[in-house]
């Protein structure tokens, strides 16, 4: 058991994710809401309790953090040490004797350590959705998120956002097929909700876009169009959604949208992540015979960026890891045209030549080499360090 515990803050506010996932994660939720799930902090815990405090009292040498007894009502997790108990002693002072708490314990030196605990309202949904959470363990992964998408709008904060923290720990393919059935209404309205957070737009948009019809289209063009709702980290889940529902429209509108220079950058950016995600999640919806040609239509589609000196390097850095070393002759012309002889661009185009085996990739690493050694082997040294074996894409037939 890990020491350091000692110097968590028992009571401070947690929230409690329910169910671990893939480590690759939602493709449409923020990195920041990936935390630790309900369902790991229980394996983790060696005690797990459900109750409240009583019999407070302080330290009577006003240095310790006193005493109070937490008087058991359920056992979610249990153990030897309190098989048969009612209540536990815990080594600080709570005179909080209205709130019921979940803590966690383990055990250390021979004696209960409550390391992390949450207060919980009266009548509050955690704990219904803690124990359904609990009953639920065992089951598929589309089962589980299945129970968290009914409490993704609790009015409990921290209810919601457990439910939010299930979807942003799961891939995509854990609720594609899940999401079919979800009532599009109910998302609609999430939506359109004045108070639901930016952030969650994404994934919102994108279970949408699995059960939606027309009507829920248009609302998601309407989205993507208004300036106050695209300003969220969701802009390419309601691009992926709206390609989802109106495949044919969307893919065109994607193409023309990345190479737009009367568009704000975000919102260009924005559809090359909705390409990438369609390349790696959803060539279908391309509409190409089979799923080799799909991918390379979306290829090029991200090679249309290349037009774009302000977003050339993104494509740049696409089509190295995706080894399509067709596009050499338009990636290495770049260099030192107007537009794009900046540092990152120059490096970019570097960085794909140092992987390219053509010749002429071959060649223009060797001139660079003669311009400015000490720049290419630094380029390299970086390389090599941080980029695993890329994952080609089928090249071009």
């Amino acid at each position: 058991m890990n020491v350091s515990r000692r110097t968590v803050w028992f009571f401070a506010l947690i929230a409690l994710p329910l169910f671990a996932y893939s480590t690759q994660g939602c493709p449409f939720c923020g990195e920041g809401e990936k935390g630790a799930t309900l369902l790991l902090q229980i394996d983790e815990a060696q005690i797990v309790l459900f109750g409240h405090f009583e019999n407070a009292k302080p330290s009577n040498d006003g240095v310790g953090m006193g005493q109070t007894d937490f008087v058991i009502e359920h056992v979610y997790k249990e153990h030897d040490m309190i098989k048969g108990q009612k209540k536990i002693s815990i080594a600080r002072h709570v005179p909080d004797s209205k709130t019921k708490f979940l803590v966690f314990c383990d055990i250390y030196k021979g004696k209960i350590d409550a390391y992390k605990g949450t207060a919980l309202t009266n009548d509050s949904e955690m704990v219904k959705y803690v124990e359904g959470a609990i009953k639920l363990k065992n089951k598929t992964q589309s089962e589980r998120l299945r129970y968290a998408f009914d409490f993704l709008n609790s009015p409990e904060s921290e209810v919601s956002m457990d439910a939010y923290r299930e979807f942003a720990r799961a891939d995509y393919k854990d609720y594609k097929d899940m999401a079919k059935k979800l009532p599009a209404d109910t998302i609609a309205s999430w939506l359109q909700d004045a108070k639901t957070p930016s952030y969650r737009y994404g994934l919102y948009a994108s279970l949408l876009g699995h059960c939606g019809t027309d009507k829920h289209a248009k609302l998601l063009m309407e989205m993507i169009n208004d300036p106050e709702k695209r300003k969220g980290s969701g802009l390419h889940g309601l691009m992926a959604a709206y390609t989802m529902l109106e495949p044919e429209k969307g893919w065109s509108y994607m193409k023309e949208l990345v190479k737009s220079d009367e568009k704000p950058f975000l919102v260009r950016y924005a559809g090359l992540q909705t390409m990438r995600f369609l390349l790696e999640n959803r060539p279908d919806l391309v509409g190409a015979k089979d799923d080799t040609g799909a991918k390379n239509d979306i290829v090029k589609g991200v090679a249309g960026v290349l037009s774009v000196p302000d977003m050339a390097d993104f494509a740049i850095e696409d089509l190295r890891k995706w080894q399509r070393w067709d596009y050499s002759d338009q990636v290495l012309g770049l260099f030192g045209q107007k537009g794009y002889n900046t540092p990152i661009l120059r490096k970019a185009i570097l960085r794909y030549a140092l992987q390219c085996p053509s010749g002429k990739a071959t060649d223009f690493v060797a001139d660079q080499r003669k311009r400015d050694k000490e720049w290419v082997e630094e380029t390299k040294e970086l390389l090599d360090l941080e980029t695993p074996t890329p994952t080609p894409t089928p090249t071009m037939k």
